[in-house]
């Protein structure tokens, strides 16, 4: 009989390896997931004239955004195209693009204010870059 306790025990014991393994690649993998998902690299603002606010996408729906810096040539050899910045917004926020809408349509010079992700999904947005509010700068 000791040979199928002894059987026995082992397939126990690595029945609650395999457990404990499992469970621990399960919150490693949550952890390493929500540090990407929510976690900020970056948050900083820029000056320009909102070019577009839009919603795109076929599988997933997002609001995409380019704002021109005006830099007027200050990077040298630099087309107006690539003074520009592309950025999303979170669906969620619906104050904001309303904002973002009104002043492309007004073409009012503006400071917009930003994060920027470790990681890009898709359902959330074509950049990195998020908008988080916009400033009005009267003139």
């Amino acid at each position: 009989m000791e040979p199928q306790s002894f059987g026995t025990q082992v397939k126990r014991t690595t029945k609650k390896i395999v457990r404990i393994a499992l469970l621990a690649a399960l919150v490693v993998g949550f952890v390493i997931f929500s540090f990407y998902y929510w976690g900020t690299y970056e948050d900083g603002v820029m000056a320009g004239k909102i070019l577009r606010v839009s919603e795109k996408g076929v599988l997933f729906k997002t609001y995409e955004g380019k704002i021109n810096l005006e830099t007027f040539g200050a990077l040298r050899g630099a087309s107006p195209i690539a003074e520009s910045f592309d950025f999303s917004v979170e669906k969620g926020d619906q104050e904001l693009i309303k904002q973002l809408q009104q002043v492309a349509l007004s073409g009012e010079r503006v400071n917009l204010y930003y994060i920027k992700r470790y990681a890009r999904f898709p359902w959330r947005g074509d950049t990195p870059y998020f908008a988080v509010r916009v400033e009005r700068l009267h003139q």
